[in-house]
């Protein structure tokens, strides 16, 4: 964890563009108390092949709007390369100077030939520096538990190298609830001459059903005597809600003492999770620059 210890701890958020006004209210109120917490940043999702484009900008409009720092999330599948570059000269028009830079999913009932001029992320970290120089700081995506697509966990490892030896500044994680595979993740990034701050992904716990749906489609791992525990809870929310915060406490606790640089926070557009999480950690409200 040598290399993760220089850099100072930076806490950050992720929504989801809502899909209706009302949702668009509800996520406005959650970002007005998350913001009280003082997060480096929000990031904000961008669906498959850019389905959520228009959504996507409504939410980082709204954002920019209230001045609170910005990242939107950008993918390159099923995208070419002249809209990628508009895009992110509207951002630069906008202030932002953070992107998280995704490779992405293929829409539903695309094949591979739909990919667009891209397909890998490294390659649009290569066009943001081709394009931007170093305006943007660039996020990027790592898995302590291997991407599920991955051939080998060596490979996808050497995935990620391209990603940083492309210009990235820096890198999330996918969510998970084994410290271990982190740690471990970060030691092999070390043995690479990998040096950049890998920021753990964060997923509160408080709908099983959807956590299991979710892991099960990203590769992430419930270690089992978690899941055994929540599926003994059965429909009681209450008990899946505190054990979840528990649990996610605890796992957070540790990779901070171990000196994790930050926490990224997959908040689902709900602000009582988190909260509780952060309350727990005993974490100031005092602003990162990081």
């Amino acid at each position: 964890m040598d290399s993760q210890n220089q850099f100072a701890p930076a806490f950050s958020m992720e929504l989801f563009p809502p899909k209706t006004e009302a949702g668009m209210a509800k996520l406005q109120d959650t970002v007005r108390e998350l913001a009280a917490l003082g997060p480096a940043y929000f990031s904000v999702t961008y669906g498959a092949g850019g389905s959520t484009r228009d959504r996507t900008l409504e939410t980082v409009d709204w954002l920019r709007s209230t001045g609170l720092e910005t990242a939107p999330h950008l993918s390159c599948i099923g995208a070419g390369v002249e809209e990628i570059t508009r895009l992110l000269e509207r951002y630069r028009q906008q202030g932002i100077r953070r992107i998280v830079a995704l490779r992405g999913d293929l829409p539903s009932g695309v094949g591979l030939g739909g990919h667009g001029e891209m397909r890998y992320a490294n390659e649009l970290v290569a066009l943001i520096r081709s394009a931007f120089g170093e305006y943007f700081h660039v996020e990027v995506a790592a898995y302590p538990e291997v991407h599920p697509q991955a051939a080998s966990a060596e490979a996808d490892l050497r995935n990620f190298k391209r990603k940083v030896d492309a210009g990235a500044n820096g890198a999330i994680t996918q969510y998970f609830y084994n410290p271990d595979a982190y740690f471990r993740f970060v030691d092999d990034c070390e043995r690479l001459g990998i040096d950049l701050a890998v920021v753990p992904g964060i997923m509160p716990i408080s709908n099983f059903t959807q956590l299991a749906r979710f892991s099960d489609a990203c590769g992430a791992e419930i270690p089992r005597w978690i899941r055994k525990r929540l599926e003994g809870f059965g429909d009681d929310v209450a008990s899946i809600r505190a054990f979840g915060i528990e649990v996610v406490s605890k796992v957070c606790q540790r990779l901070l003492d171990a000196g994790a640089p930050g926490l990224h926070f997959y908040t689902m557009n709900q602000s009582g999770p988190t909260l509780e999480i952060w309350r727990n950690l005993g974490l100031s409200s005092t602003p990162s620059t990081t």
